[in-house]
């Protein structure tokens, strides 16, 4: 079957996060999936089936299956339309564990219709004051993740957390945020995920769907530029529209493969 790894978030190879993207013709066992996202040993692999007029879409990091993934939905659309599976004036829908979501092509760029993520104040969690050793502004938490705000960009640029902490949080992992000091940048982040064996993800597109809120309250307006500045960078544009949050990358396919099955 095909299998593709495609750099997100990125118009440039090596940057951004590469995703493997798999297309597979009938049902697969999860314990198979879950092997072949090991073998590819990136933080995140989708498997894409067609049904219907959608395609099935499920993800899975090296250890876990997870509910909502950005980044590997950026990858398969852009498979999709660049192998021809799919004309490229249509749009894409998926249906995953997240409910339906779309994907179309805009002016050069993809727009994924995500559902937004709010996080909910809440109190600091022992285990991140010990992981981070940066003074903290706020936190929240939503389904997925913890979000944290430090006071500057430097602060996100230069952390090193306590992985060995860090992954024992019952949650998929931490966001750290701030707003960004530069002009045409709105905010920054990184994200740490050591528990579903992701120390860092390079870029995460869901993370934006709890950001894009969170930044919306704050900063009082809801179309952002932003970059998540891990040490592969990755940039992306976040618009919020009620429940829904609509990011846009774009991708670039870097290796195309047979896998042996």
């Amino acid at each position: 079957m095909n299998i593709y790894t495609v750099d997100a978030f990125t118009d440039k190879p090596f940057s951004g996060n590469p995703a493997a993207v798999c297309m597979v013709e009938k049902d697969v066992d999860h314990k198979w999936m879950q092997q072949v996202a090991k073998e590819m040993n990136l933080s995140e692999t989708a498997f894409l089936r067609r049904s219907g007029d959608e395609f099935l879409l499920r993800w899975f990091t090296p250890e876990v299956e997870v509910d909502l993934c950005g980044h590997a939905t950026l990858a398969s659309a852009h498979v999709l339309w660049q192998e021809g599976y799919i004309p490229a004036d249509e749009a894409i829908t998926f249906a995953t564990k997240s409910g339906q979501l779309v994907a179309k092509q805009k002016d050069g760029w993809i727009e994924l219709d995500f559902p937004s993520e709010p996080p909910a104040s809440c109190e600091l969690p022992t285990i991140i004051k010990e992981a981070f050793d940066v003074p903290i502004k706020a936190v929240g938490k939503n389904r997925l993740d913890y979000i944290v705000e430090v006071e500057t960009e430097e602060q996100v640029k230069h952390l090193k957390p306590n992985m060995h902490v860090l992954k024992e949080l019952v949650t998929r992992g931490t966001i750290v945020t701030s707003k960004s000091e530069r002009d045409g940048v709105d905010f920054v982040s990184r994200c740490f995920f050591p528990g579903v064996g992701i120390d860092e993800d390079p870029v995460t597109g869901s993370a934006h769907c709890c950001l894009g809120p969170y930044w919306e309250a704050k900063l009082g307006k809801s179309s952002f530029y932003v970059e998540q500045i891990s040490p592969r960078l990755g940039k992306l544009h976040v618009r919020v529209e009620g429940d829904r949050c609509f990011l846009l990358g774009q991708a670039v396919t870097t290796i195309k493969g047979k896998l042996q099955v």
